[in-house]
């Protein structure tokens, strides 16, 4: 999986591109933790291009939001697709990560 990096002043917008499974969660899980560790704590994740999501997906978002929060900061998601949406009421990880409908949205009050 790929995924572009674009730095929005008071955000950094990651989006990754495809399958978001075990092969492509820990690189992805990596840069946020670089971001984090550079003082980058305001991120978010737009997953319009992301057409599958796993546990390891959504362990990669989980420990993103965690490493962000601990350092002051926060991780938010934007424009999940349908399987991506369906995923995350199954799993209740939507009371935890509220999906935003764009990325403007989601950043709109840093």
């Amino acid at each position: 999986m790929d995924f572009t990096e674009e730095d929005r002043g008071g955000c950094v917008v990651l989006a990754p591109e495809g399958k978001f499974n075990l092969v492509s969660a820990p690189p992805f899980k990596a840069r946020i933790d670089e971001l984090v560790a550079g003082g980058r704590v305001r991120i978010v994740v737009d997953l319009h291009g992301v057409d599958f999501i796993d546990s390891s997906g959504l362990g990669a978002l989980i420990g993103g939001l965690k490493a962000a929060r601990q350092q002051g900061g926060d991780l938010r998601i934007a424009a999940p697709g349908t399987q991506v949406r369906a995923v995350l009421k199954l799993t209740n990880l939507d009371r935890i990560l509220s999906p935003h409908d764009t990325v403007e949205e989601a950043s709109g009050d840093w």
